[in-house]
């Protein structure tokens, strides 16, 4: 096994100056995209999904083809005996309602290798929120209580509010109800209406601080791992039903226990790839990176890590 540390993120550039001490997260990675690889990474991070197993993940809007495959995801969610969790949007579209949300999951082959819980289709409840600058709680569907462990399995992208769509935002804005996202996009000012507010960072640390806030209600991130798969990068979210093409190559799927770190890891390989400019832009446009910064400020993971490679 095959270790390269990766010092591309500020704190450890401090950290090479002032000799400073941080703890690094392990974030693992494999080239392979493929159910084996999948495997590969869930394996490594040592920990097992048990109990009543909820898999986050995005099923992709109406006319979207770049959510994640479920031929890739079948061998991995079943061997959890996976339950695929997802919430209802705020914004419209063909997922606003659950019946409609698991028409799509369904068109896009999600049912036929698990079973399909909308959160919120019966109702919410609040997660508390410790040390946000915005938010109090985080509003999510009632389900969400049934569940013992997340695996959280995320196509990382481009997206047009965040800059990106990472393991961060698949569990913040990924798991609220549609009032909760309205609460996230909106820094804790609104619980209906538009979901388009003009204070950006404001809102890119109310999605770290939701992170944290399901993180916390997971045994403080004892019952919780996350998985990132690097393919089909478009600048454009799974939310999106006309999303722009990718137009740079697939680069490998990652996995840390870490969302904070495994999230760092994969904007710094968009940065290294040398084809990676439209999405670099985009996310900087947005100043995406500041959901990871705050994250890290409120204390759900580490910006520092060591990448390990399993190829």
């Amino acid at each position: 096994m095959k270790k390269i540390v990766l010092l591309f993120t500020v704190l450890s550039c401090v950290a090479l100056m002032t000799g400073t001490s941080f703890a690094a997260s392990t974030v693992y990675f494999t080239k392979d995209i493929s159910p084996a690889g999948l495997m590969a990474v869930y394996n490594a991070l040592g920990r097992t999904a048990s109990g009543r197993v909820g898999v986050k993940l995005s099923t992709g809007e109406a006319g979207n083809t770049h959510y994640l495959s479920p031929d890739l995801i079948k061998e991995l969610v079943q061997k959890v005996n996976g339950t695929i969790i997802e919430g209802n949007t705020a914004y419209g579209g063909s997922r606003s309602s659950t019946a409609m949300h698991m028409q799509v999951a369904e068109d896009h082959g999600f049912t036929k290798i698990a079973n399909v819980d909308i959160l919120d289709s019966e109702g919410e409840m609040s997660l508390p929120v410790s040390g946000g600058k915005h938010l109090t709680q985080d509003v999510v569907g009632s389900h969400f209580g049934n569940y013992d462990f997340v695996l959280v399995l995320t196509h990382f992208k481009g997206h047009a509010m965040g800059g990106f769509g990472g393991a961060l935002k698949n569990i913040s804005i990924g798991i609220a109800s549609p009032r909760g996202k309205v609460i996230i996009h909106t820094a804790g000012t609104k619980e209906s209406g538009s979901v388009w507010y003009d204070k950006q960072d404001d809102f890119l640390e109310s999605m770290a601080e939701a992170a944290k806030a399901v993180s916390d209600s997971l045994g403080n991130g004892r019952r919780i791992m996350y998985i990132s798969v690097m393919n089909h990068l478009s600048v454009d979210c799974d939310c999106d039903g006309s999303p722009a093409a990718p137009d740079m190559h697939d680069i490998g799927i990652l996995g840390s226990l870490d969302p904070v770190a495994l999230d760092q890891a994969c904007v710094d390989l968009v940065y290294k790839a040398p084809d990676g400019q439209s999405l670099i832009k985009r996310m900087e446009s947005r100043h995406g990176i500041h959901t990871v910064e705050h994250a890290e400020a409120i204390g759900l993971g580490s910006r520092t890590y060591e990448l390990v490679n399993l190829d």
